[in-house]
């Protein structure tokens, strides 16, 4: 029995549009974005693809949770498929925010490499659990302390070809 929705396509795909036109907006000139794999590369490519100013793109690799439904606190990143960014106006793309501990981590590291602005934009937003203190400038959808899957975010690699966004009850988060 497959998880309950939480968030359909059309809801996503909805919000995806409204995000990308205020992105369009921001970067007249256009943006640098790098994606979080792997939980956001649906949602960073539906984006791009809806935005109306020049867009190049990347991937880091950063990871808390293992295979665990909980962040372990500690924060691996993957920086090799990253050119440099400096004088770039550049874009983080994830697809969640609960602790913040990891998006701190990849601002702080990105911000090592001189771009010209940071902004993070974020489909979905679970503020209950913050920690950290971090500014996330595009958000997606708000949402209750729930485990979720799909529209590219897994559990244990099941779930991320799920089109809509859903949740997993039997997880106590």
């Amino acid at each position: 029995m497959l998880p309950s929705i939480l968030i359909s396509e059309n809801e996503i795909q909805k919000r995806v549009n409204e995000l990308a036109c205020r992105i369009s907006k921001d970067y007249p000139d256009g943006v640098y974005i790098v994606g979080v794999l792997n939980g956001s590369r649906i949602f960073m490519t539906d984006l791009v693809k809806k935005l109306k100013v020049p867009a190049s793109c990347s991937f880091i690799k950063a990871s808390s949770y293992g295979k665990l439904a909980q962040s372990n606190g500690k924060v691996e990143i993957d920086l090799k498929m990253i050119p440099p960014l400096k004088n770039k106006r550049v874009l983080i793309v994830e697809d969640i925010i609960d602790t913040g501990l990891t998006l701190e981590h990849i601002r702080d590291t990105l911000l090592l490499h001189s771009p010209i602005d940071l902004k993070i934009c974020v489909l979905l937003d679970k503020p209950s659990r913050r920690i950290a203190e971090i500014n996330v400038n595009y958000i997606g959808f708000t949402i209750e302390d729930k485990f979720v899957v799909g529209y590219g975010m897994d559990y244990n690699e099941q779930y991320r070809d799920l089109p809509d966004i859903r949740f997993i009850s039997d997880f106590v988060v």
